[in-house]
C-alpha cells in the first residue's frame, strides 16, 4: 500500500493526481493492477469497504473457490492474499473504507472524482471493477437511528482512535464484528458484544479470541437484540438491549451495528453510462463503456455471452490494459511481451 510517485505532480488543492482509478478492491480490482503495472500504468484503488477482496473476503473468506485456474481449491482470503503479493511490484495504493461519489470530466479529457470523504483524484482513466456495485450495509430496524448516523453509529471504521476511551456497543455474530472486537476492546473505554444467538458465524479462531477476553472480564458478551437509542444532536447516550433476562440499558457512546451487506448500483448510476439492467455494457475488444476513458470489467459489466466469473474478470483486466496504455502513453508504441521471456517484463516483477 505503498504511495506512488505519481500520487501529487500537478496536484491542487489536496488532489491526487494519477494514471488510473480503479473503483473497486476485489479479486478482478487486484488483478487489474498486475495487467496495468506490466505496461507502466500507476493505479489507486478506492473500496467502500475496511478491507481488500471484495465480496470474496469480507462475505465468505473461508468458503472454498474451484475455479481459479492452476489452483484447484482456494478460500476467499487466500485468494486475495496471493493476489497482493502478485501486485506488490506495482506500489498501488488503496483507499478503504472510502465511496466514490463523484465523478466530472474535465475540459483537457481527464476526471475528477472526489470520495465521500471528501478526497480528491484528477486521473486519466478509471476503471470500474465494482462486482455487482457497492456494498452497503444493512441498516438495524432502529427507530431514529439515521439521526446518529456518521457521529455515533458507525457501520465501517476509518479511524480507530475515535473511539479511543468510548463505551462501545458492536452488534453482530459474523468476521467484520468479531475482528472490530477484538481489534477494539484495547482501546475503548469498554466494548460489548451483541448477538441475538450465541453461536458465530466468523472465523473460529476469532471466536475463541473473544470468548477468551470475556472469560479474562475485559470484553462483555450479551445474547439478545437492541430495541431503541436515546441520545441528543446525534450522540448516543445509551441503548436497550432485550436479553432473555428483560431489557437494559446500557451506556453507550458508539455503536456499531455488522447486520450484513447489500448491494446497489449507487453514484455509478449517476455518471452518464449507458446500463442495462443495473450493468454496464462494454465492447469486449477492450472493455470501455459508452464514455471514453472509462472502463468495466467484472461482474459490474454486461455483453453478449458474460459469464460471472473471476476468471473473467481476470481476461477482461488483461484486455482492458492494453487500451489503457493508449490513453496513458498516446505517443508509446505498445510492444506485446510474455512474462515467461521478457526481460523488461520479469525486472518490473523483481524476479530478474
Amino acid at each position: 500500500m505503498a504511495a506512488d510517485s505519481d500520487t501529487t505532480a500537478g496536484g491542487g488543492d489536496g488532489e491526487i493526481v494519477t494514471d488510473v482509478v480503479i473503483i473497486g478492491a476485489g479479486p478482478v480490482g487486484l488483478f487489474a493492477v498486475f495487467e496495468l503495472g506490466l505496461v507502466d500504468v500507476k493505479c489507486h484503488l478506492v473500496d467502500i469497504l475496511g478491507k481488500v477482496g471484495g465480496q470474496c473476503a469480507e462475505l465468505y473468506p473461508e468458503k472454498p473457490i474451484y475455479d481459479i485456474p492452476g489452483l484447484p481449491i482456494v478460500s476467499g482470503q487466500e485468494l486475495t492474499d496471493r493476489l497482493m503479493e502478485q501486485i506488490k511490484p506495482f506500489g498501488a495504493t488503496f483507499h478503504l473504507g472510502e465511496r466514490i461519489d463523484g465523478l466530472a470530466r474535465r475540459a483537457d479529457g481527464r476526471f475528477d472524482l472526489t470520495t465521500d470523504a471528501g478526497k480528491k483524484f484528477n486521473t486519466r482513466v478509471v476503471v470500474i471493477a465494482a462486482g455487482g456495485g457497492s456494498f452497503t450495509p444493512k441498516r438495524p430496524p432502529l427507530d431514529g437511528i439515521e439521526a446518529f448516523e456518521g457521529k455515533s453509529v458507525f457501520y465501517s471504521v476509518r479511524k480507530m482512535s475515535e473511539f479511543m476511551d468510548k463505551d462501545v456497543l458492536i452488534v453482530g455474530g459474523g468476521d467484520s464484528a468479531l475482528d472490530w472486537t477484538l481489534n477494539l476492546q484495547p482501546i475503548a473505554k469498554s466494548v460489548t458484544l451483541l448477538h441475538r444467538r450465541d453461536e458465530f458465524r466468523g472465523a473460529p479462531h476469532s471466536v475463541e479470541k473473544m470468548r477468551a477476553l470475556v472469560a479474562e472480564g475485559k470484553l462483555r458478551l450479551l445474547i439478545g437484540q437492541v430495541t431503541a437509542l436515546h441520545g441528543t444532536d446525534g450522540w448516543l447516550e445509551d441503548a436497550i438491549v432485550k436479553t432473555k433476562d428483560g431489557e437494559q440499558k446500557l451506556s453507550v457512546n458508539a455503536l456499531m451495528p455488522f447486520f450484513g451487506l447489500t448491494m446497489k448500483l449507487g453514484p455509478i448510476a449517476d455518471w452518464g453510462l449507458h446500463l442495462e439492467e443495473n450493468l454496464i455494457p462494454v465492447d469486449t475488444e477492450k472493455f470501455e463503456t459508452s464514455e471514453p476513458g472509462i472502463f468495466a470489467v467484472g461482474d459490474i459489466n454486461t455483453y453478449p455471452g458474460k459469464l460471472k466469473l473471476i476468471l473473467s474478470g481476470f481476461h477482461e483486466a488483461a484486455l482492458m490494459s492494453q487500451r489503457v496504455h493508449k490513453y496513458v502513453y498516446p505517443d508509446k508504441k505498445l510492444m506485446f511481451q510474455y512474462t515467461t521471456s521478457s526481460s523488461n517484463l520479469q525486472r518490473k516483477l523483481g524476479v530478474k
